[in-house]
């Protein structure tokens, strides 16, 4: 078993690296490219401060340490704790809020059943869960005899709590399937990539999921690897931000290189930040991570006390 630092911490620090520049275009970037940790720009936030991608990643990770299970309404709870008191926030601050994600938590406030209160429309399929799910990957891997039909059911669950659109739910199962083959194989970052999508495809192809047409660029990966970085979008749009991951993860050698490639396209950059640093967290691990980056990031103690109960629970 892997350790639970180096994914969650590898989601922190693409995070705090892609911050200061998020909504700059790929253009503005190529002029100034991100070569380390900055400070202030967009957000006016202190170097080395993750947002809402690492803060609803710490809740959910902490719900399933108190619950030792998914709780759902306890999950909800900690989002909830996260958006009206700045629990699991940097430094106190909650910024950066997806539209979809603080809807959801208000519906939840409402009284709405927590696995109905994500939007189901067209329209709300941006990256606001797949930017927190990769805890699940370490829970459901040590959760022996569970069949995959059991483990896409909460890991769409968990989706659904702020998604719940069905391209929400697909680029969330593809994201864990590669998460989990990278837990629990010693195979290359390209076969795992290649064999967690097959996987997921299988699955959603037995069940005739239209959504997977979304994600048809996936279904090579040979040929999506190659494909050219004009052609790869890097915004809020959950398939973008997952094929934009995907793509720096297999045109890079290292931690630092794809997290520099990842948060250097523009756009949505600290989420693209979050979900290929994950993985590459993962398959990397966090020692070959700069300590430039480390040094400078903010509250890491409470990741790392975060983590080590996690690694416990599971």
């Amino acid at each position: 078993m892997k350790n639970v630092y180096d994914g969650i911490i590898g989601v922190a620090i693409g995070d705090a690296l892609g911050v200061p520049v998020e909504f700059q275009s790929r253009q503005e970037l190529a002029q100034n490219p991100v070569v380390s940790m900055r400070a202030y720009g967009t957000h006016q936030q202190a170097v080395g401060t993750w947002s809402d991608d690492t803060s609803l990643t710490l809740a959910l990770m902490a719900s399933i340490v108190e619950k030792q299970s998914p709780d759902y309404a306890d999950m909800m709870d900690k989002f909830t704790d996260w958006l009206m008191y700045q629990d699991y926030t940097a430094s106190g601050e909650v910024f950066d809020v997806g539209t979809s994600t603080s809807r959801a938590i208000m519906n939840y406030g409402r009284g709405i059943n927590p696995l109905e209160c994500g939007g189901i429309t067209e329209y709300e399929n941006g990256n606001g869960s797949l930017m927190r799910i990769l805890p699940l990957a370490y829970y459901l891997e040590k959760q022996n005899g569970i069949t995959l039909e059991s483990q896409m059911e909460i890991v769409h669950n968990v989706s659904s709590l702020t998604h719940r659109h069905p391209v929400s739910l697909v680029g969330c199962g593809i994201y864990i399937k590669i998460a989990m083959l990278l837990l629990t194989t010693n195979n290359s970052l390209p076969i795992c990539i290649e064999q967690g999508i097959k996987e997921a495809f299988i699955y959603y192809d037995s069940l005739d999921c239209q959504a997977t047409q979304n994600y048809g660029r996936l279904r090579d990966v040979q040929h999506f690897s190659e494909l050219p970085e004009t052609e790869i979008k890097s915004s809020g749009y959950i398939v973008d931000t997952l094929e934009a991951a995907l793509w720096c993860l297999l045109n890079s050698d290292s931690y630092k290189e794809c997290l520099l490639k990842a948060v250097n396209l523009g756009d949505d950059t600290d989420t693209v930040g979050a979900v290929a640093g994950g993985l590459a967290g993962i398959y990397y691990g966090a020692d070959t991570i700069p300590d430039e980056w480390l040094t400078v990031l903010v509250n890491r103690e409470m990741i790392e006390e975060l983590c080590e109960k996690f690694q416990k629970v599971i």
